[in-house]
Formats: structure tokens, sequence, C-alpha cells
């Protein structure tokens, strides 16, 4: 009975080792942590500032201190590393239309709508990149509805419309004199990046 014992014990201490090695693989494969270190590797430092959308795979980090913007999609797999002034300006887009956008010289366009939207809410970026001219973020879809620790359509206006304040902020500031460019990690530089599921909506270009 105690060598039986013994070995009841050990496969208890093995199958909890087990479950406890798998936990932490989970915790370092889980979408949010994954995007958060492929920017915090291609901008070389901790993002001041982070946005990702839960479930997309996709996210954009600034690091202020060093005037870069860095976007990540297919939840890290792949990245692109921008400088500050390159970014032209943000728009909310609220079902297909431009709800909120602020660009370089001009006045912040502020949101107006305070309910729900009913099909989607996506955050687009834009840079002066003829190759890749913009990144956008879907905040909420309709789908998204009874998803568990998914955000509200109302959630997603305000933090979609406090991102709109703060590039505002952001481009508010004096475009510094462009010196050698930001350096690429090699993986995102050589890569062309996945299209997105959905074309992007054709009136927040035309906004």
């Amino acid at each position: 009975m105690d060598e039986v014992g013994r070995l009841i014990v050990l496969m208890a201490i093995a199958g909890g080792a087990f479950t406890a090695l798998g936990a932490a693989f989970v915790w370092f494969l889980e979408e949010s942590r994954r995007i958060r270190r492929s920017l915090k590797k291609v901008l070389g430092a901790e993002p001041h500032a982070l946005l990702i959308a839960r479930g997309r795979g996709k996210g954009i980090g600034f690091d202020f201190a060093a005037g870069a913007v860095a976007v990540s999609w297919d939840a890290g797999g792949w990245c692109l590393l921008y400088r500050v002034d390159e970014l032209m300006g943000a728009e909310l887009v609220v079902d297909g239309q431009v709800g909120a956008r602020t660009h370089r010289g001009e006045q912040r366009r502020a949101l107006d709508q305070h309910g729900g939207a009913q099909d989607h809410v996506r955050l687009r970026f834009v840079f002066d990149d003829p190759t890749y001219p913009d990144f956008t973020l879907e905040l909420w879809s309709s789908g998204d509805e009874g998803k568990r620790k998914a955000a509200t359509a109302s959630e997603a206006l305000q933090e979609g419309n406090r991102w709109i304040a703060r590039m505002e902020s952001l481009l508010r500031r004096p475009v510094p004199k462009r010196a050698a460019p930001v350096p690429v990690a090699p993986s995102a530089a050589e890569r062309t990046p996945p299209q997105d599921d959905e074309p992007e909506d054709e009136s927040a270009d035309a906004a």
C-alpha cells in the first residue's frame, strides 16, 4: 500500500506540474501579451501608449521619447515602424461614417454621437506612406455581443474618442527636423503585411 500511495502522490505532483506549465504557456501566448511584446521589440522600449483591438490580433504603440510609432497585426506576427512625424491624422469611423477626426493643420472634429453604434466602431490612423498609408483597429463590431470581456459599442466610442483627443495633442506638437531614418527590425521591414479580412471603408478615405 505504501508503494501505491507514493505512486499516487507522484502522479498528482506530476499532473499539477504539467497543469501549471500549460497554464503558463497559455498565459505567455495570450494575444494581448504577444502584441505588447512585438511592439516593444520593434520600438526598442516599452510603449508609452498602447491600444490593442482584442480578438483581432492588432495593436498600435507609441514611444514618445524616440518619436516612433509601431503597428502590429496577426497577433504580433507582423509589424511596421513609422516616425511620429509620419502620422498625419486619426479618424473614428462609426458604421461607415467618420464620426470624429483630427489631422495635422486642421481643427479637431469632435464626436457628436453619444449613443451606441449599429455595425462597427473603427479607429483609423493615417500615415504619410504611399505603400501602407493607414492602419485600422476595429474596436467593436455587432458580432462582439455576448463575447466574454468584449467592450460595448458605447465603451468603444468613448475609447476611440479618447484616442482622437490624444492624437490631437500629439499632432499639435511641432514636427521635428528629420534625422536618420528610424531603424526597423529586418523581419518587419522585409515582409509584406497580410491583407485585412474586410476592405477599408471608402467613406473613411473620402472624409
